[in-house]
Formats: C-alpha cells, structure tokens, sequence
C-alpha cells in the first residue's frame, strides 16, 4: 500500500496498490507546463491531480494566476479542482523548508532552491488576492462570458 498526505484531507490517504512507476511518469510529463497534454482516463485514475499539478507548476514558474484559466464539464469538478489547488498552495504556507522542498519536488521543480521557497510560500495569497484571480470554471461559465 501507497499512502502520503493529501491536501484537504485530516490525514493519512491510503491507496489500495501502488502506484506504477511509469504511470508517476506519465503523469509527471502530463504536468509539464512546458509541452502541450491531453489528458483522458477513467474515473479516479488521477486526471485532476495531473492537472493541479500541472497549475501548480505554472505558478511555481511565475505565471501570473489571472493568465490561467482552467475548464471542466461540471461546476463539481470545478469546485474540486480550485479546492485542490488552493488547500495544496495553503498548506505549503505551513510547512519547514524540508517539507516544502519535498512537496515542490513531488510537483514536478527538481531542485528548489531558497528563492522558490520564498516565492512557493507567496503563492496562496498571491492566487486569493490577484483581481480576477485564478480562474477554475465550467465550459458553460466560458462560453457564457464569451457570449457577454
């Protein structure tokens, strides 16, 4: 069994098998923001956390929140995905340097250094407080405020 922690959760996750390593790969390469992704599984299979990592990773390497728009099918995953990615970046506010550089490690930066872990702690309330902030909506709310 695989556990960690797992942000929005009091505790411990365990999952039932572990992960497979060239599936971790898939996923890491599916988070890089620096290629192209299109990301299709079954349900459960980890598609929302490629792709809050793939946000965190954008922010981490200084994109502004209000240039990232990130579009779901329903207002629950939208919901879920801005939870994810808000209680991940506030959880990091918390954490000693050991910590933090383990969790930006796992989020794809394989060295960070003093600076990152200054700017990684910034993040939370950089995303809360940029006018129009970091936007997680449905493809309906697009749409609709395309149309307005």
């Amino acid at each position: 069994m695989v556990g960690g922690w797992r942000p929005g959760t009091r505790g411990m996750v365990m999952a039932l098998r572990p992960i497979p390593q060239a599936v971790r790969a898939a996923q890491a390469r599916a988070s890089d923001p620096s290629s192209s992704a299109f990301v299709s599984a079954n349900a459960g299979s980890g598609k929302t956390h490629v792709l809050v990592q793939r946000v965190i990773r954008l922010l981490l390497d200084g994109v502004a929140p209000e240039r990232i728009l990130c579009i779901t099918f329903t207002k629950a995953a939208a919901a879920n995905m801005a939870e994810r990615v808000f209680s991940t970046l506030g959880h990091w506010v918390t954490l000693d340097d050991a910590a933090l550089d383990a969790a930006i490690v796992e989020a794809g930066i394989a060295r960070p250094d003093a600076r990152l872990r200054m700017s990684a702690r910034k993040l939370f309330a950089c995303a809360l407080e940029t006018p129009g902030g970091l936007k997680v909506q449905t493809i309906h709310a697009l749409c609709t405020r395309l149309l307005q």
